[in-house]
């Protein structure tokens, strides 16, 4: 589908089936599927479009006051704590107590709503699995409506699938995992779903169809403050919490569940949101479950929020790791702010995956990942990620060594003074060096997760990582950052500097290392030319886009005529 016109009505290779029934005011440009039709019902239509109508200015303010605050860095300024919210940070309040049935969060993974992903990742040995509608998938129509359905399933205790290939058919084993959903963040539309004549916002649309298919079985089974649970992303300022904390009370009253049954954990993933940690709790308090170290994206933000600032220019991307002062700090702040207020203090991914062929470099990877966790729990996290299931014995060992049976350590943790990090801790500039290697990974990383995000695949092992939007954005801004000032590669003895013509020089190499690597036939069925055109066009743009999905979104929109399933 990727290509075809955006907007338009192709008429040819149109087979008319059905049309969805749909309130008024909304319009649904997605393809018709009579199994999405058991998800976009009237009735959870008319919900999310409540949703949309009731919010949607407060939504608006939320992002032309990140407009206005990117405006301000760009200018000079840099991100502190808020003076105007000091009694927040300062006084003693709590958050509502943990669910017992969430108490115990030491090792979650995460991965995108495709079917088998759901079945293997509940049945992992996790505690949480975090069913992801935002970095780690593409958002096609089929994707994003198949996802639903596949939750559904997953939720009811019915979900299977039979892989054909091996004559396999998995399905829910006894013990499974806590079930979490990530939402979009607040700056995704839904282009295929029209309320009003403007496109849905892309987490009212995940959030209000789940909800709706879903509240009962949790009412059923769990009870007030027992779920759905959900994880928010992308967040930059408590106004944007406040914003969900109203989304999950609208939910609730609507349901006619008790207040507080919703529970959300919050990604602290951009760098303003770091100085509005307790604000962000105190907004969610009565729905909060802790918030989490999302390192990546954070990395991300670091770069974005000082994009204009020459003299904060990331060394390359491997060494952007926790035991930079600013990372260190980062989590250190989490832990103490989330415990101080009686909730979990997740820590972040984990992105190695098992490499099978290679004992000794799959050992070597999984020391990594020991050290990586066995920091993150000595530092106080009450949990931690990982993103492929072969990972989560290892990390599951670790924390139990140190915390034993204590679901958590909210309380047993010493809780040393949040005060006591300042803003030139949290800002303190990062150290290392920049290689021509390091442009040379994130020009084929980049390029590689781009081509697949087109064709519908929003998580990529590259390289023995598992690669998402977070870690291609990383790519992406370095080198933008990087071409912008000129950058000496200083780590390699080289002193060249990045210019237009050394990037150029690289891309045309790296595509022609991605065609050997791949093989020349899945190069040329695959999406790579076109993503390097819009990877080079994102990483030379004389403004950078705030983000790389935004940016390629159009590019997998294809609009039906109405009761077309097939074009």
């Amino acid at each position: 589908m990727v290509g075809m016109e955006t907007y338009g009505y192709p008429e040819q290779g149109v087979k008319k089936v059905g049309v969805y029934d749909v309130p008024e005011g909304v319009d649904i440009r997605g393809r018709y599927d009579e199994e999405f039709a058991k998800i976009l019902t009237k009735d959870a239509l008319q919900f999310v479009a409540d949703l949309q109508r009731q919010f949607r200015n407060e939504i608006k303010y939320a992002i032309e006051c990140r407009r206005e605050a990117k405006r301000k860095y760009n200018e000079g300024a840099i991100p502190g704590f808020d003076p105007m919210t000091r009694n927040v940070r300062e006084t003693e309040w709590s958050c509502a107590p943990v669910p017992l049935a969430v108490a115990d969060r030491r090792v979650e993974i995460t991965g995108p709503t495709e079917r088998k992903m759901v079945i293997n990742a509940l049945n992992s040995g996790a505690k949480v699995f975090m069913a992801d509608f935002e970095d780690a998938l593409s958002p096609t129509w089929e994707n994003l409506v198949r996802g639903q359905v596949n939750l559904k399933d997953a939720v009811n205790g019915t979900i299977s699938f039979h892989d054909k290939a091996r004559n396999r058919v998995y399905k829910l084993s006894d013990q499974i995992a806590k079930l979490f959903v990530r939402p979009r963040g607040w700056h995704l539309s839904e282009k295929h779903i029209l309320i009003d004549g403007e496109p849905a916002t892309g987490c009212l649309v995940d959030f209000g169809l789940y909800f709706f298919h879903n509240y009962a079985a949790f009412r059923r089974t769990q009870g007030a403050g027992f779920g759905p649970f959900f994880y928010l992303p992308k967040m930059e300022h408590s106004r944007e919490a406040k914003i969900w904390n109203s989304v999950f009370e609208r939910a609730e009253r609507m349901a006619g569940i008790e207040r507080g049954s919703i529970r959300g954990t919050v990604l602290i993933e951009t760098l303003p949101a770091v100085f509005q940690m307790d604000e962000i709790l105190y907004e969610l308090r009565d729905h909060s479950v802790g918030l989490n170290c999302g390192r990546w994206d954070y990395i991300f933000s670091y770069v974005k929020t000082f994009q204009a600032h020459p003299d904060r220019l990331l060394p390359d991307r491997v060494l952007v790791g926790m035991t930079q002062h600013f990372m260190r700090s980062y989590s250190d702040l989490l832990i103490r702010t989330c415990h101080r207020r009686g909730v979990h203090a997740m820590g972040g991914m984990a992105a190695q995956i098992p490499i099978r062929d290679n004992p000794d470099a799959n050992e070597a990877a999984m020391e990594l990942v020991r050290k990586d966790k066995l920091r993150e729990v000595k530092a106080g996290h009450d949990g931690t990620w990982a993103a492929h299931p072969g990972l989560i014995p290892a990390c599951m060992e670790v924390f139990t060594n140190h915390m034993g049976n204590a679901p958590n350590q909210i309380q047993t943790m010493k809780r040393e003074d949040a005060a006591s990090l300042t803003e030139e801790d949290l800002l303190q500039r990062p150290r290392g060096v920049r290689t021509l290697e390091g442009l040379r990974l994130n020009t084929r990383v980049g390029i590689q997760y781009l081509a697949a995000w087109l064709t519908g695949t929003g998580s990529v092992p590259l390289y023995n990582l598992m690669e998402d939007a977070a870690t291609a954005e990383i790519s992406r801004v370095q080198n933008w950052q990087w071409l912008k000032y000129g950058v000496e590669l200083n780590g390699d003895g080289l002193g060249v500097k990045v210019s237009l013509e050394l990037f150029g020089r690289v891309v045309e190499e790296e595509m022609a290392r991605i065609e050997m690597e791949v093989g020349k036939e899945k190069f040329k069925k695959g999406m790579y030319k076109e993503a390097g055109k819009m990877f080079i066009r994102q990483c030379t743009a004389p403004t950078l886009d705030d983000f790389l999905t935004l940016n390629a979104y159009d590019n997998i929109v294809v609009h039906y005529p109405k009761g077309a399933s097939k074009i």
